[in-house]
């Protein structure tokens, strides 16, 4: 076993150069592009694009929870218009086709205010025929990045790895069928929660989320 695989990471960042070194062979390539979803999978993902040399972005992904039951998806909705449904639960509670308009309206008011807060008028990276890295700080039930990697499919990328540094064995293994590539880091076990694996968890503010993106894009374009 490694020595490695019970001890926690300092923070996000820690986590993020911990990541990167697993992938560095996407290192210096024009085709990447690395997408963090926000807020913690932001750190992570500034550590891995620095490290790589690729372009960093938003992929915000909103769930929309059923009506009676919010916590069960009957869909998400994402970055770049896109729009995921999940037909299995759409048809087992008859949902009609206006209830999932208004629910899908509502999540992108708040969709359309978080990227607007976040990225302070920079225009999205195009994903069209790169390689999409979509990272955040850890797995545990998935679902979140399930809905993520459906969404950025629809999105035309040559292919979609899906990178953490910590996360749950199986549920790593179940996002092996529909992504590329899955790394995750570690997969301990017992696995409780994302947080356990880190010394410092605090939330990530919008204010950390906006300097890390600019920051990021400032020495793109320096470098470029």
């Amino acid at each position: 076993m490694d020595i490695n695989e019970h001890r926690a990471f300092q923070d996000r960042r820690d986590a993020g150069r911990a990541l990167a070194a697993a992938l560095r062979k996407y290192a210096g390539r024009d085709d990447v592009v690395v997408l963090a979803l926000p807020r913690g999978g932001v750190p992570v993902a500034y550590e891995v694009a620095r490290a790589l040399g690729a372009p960093l972005d938003l992929f915000l992904v909103r769930k929309l929870g059923t009506p009676g039951h919010r916590e069960l998806a009957m869909g998400a909705i994402a970055s770049g218009g896109v729009r995921v449904l999940n037909d299995d639960v759409v048809r087992w509670y008859g949902i009609p086709k206006d209830t999932i308009e208004a629910v899908a309206r509502e999540e992108e008011r708040e969709l359309v205010r978080r990227e607007r807060a976040y990225r302070e008028g920079r225009e999205s990276v195009p994903i069209e025929g790169r390689l999409a890295i979509l990272v955040d700080d850890g797995l545990a039930t998935g679902s979140t990045m399930r809905a993520a990697v459906k969404a950025v499919r629809q999105l035309g990328p040559s292919a979609v790895v899906v990178a953490v540094p910590v996360g749950a064995r199986e549920t790593c293994d179940e996002l092996s069928a529909i992504a590329d590539e899955v790394a995750c880091l570690r997969t301990p076990e017992p696995f409780a929660a994302v947080g356990q694996w880190y010394l410092d968890f605090d939330q990530t503010t919008d204010e950390e989320v906006r300097r890390l993106l600019g920051d990021h894009a400032d020495a793109l374009t320096t470098h470029q």
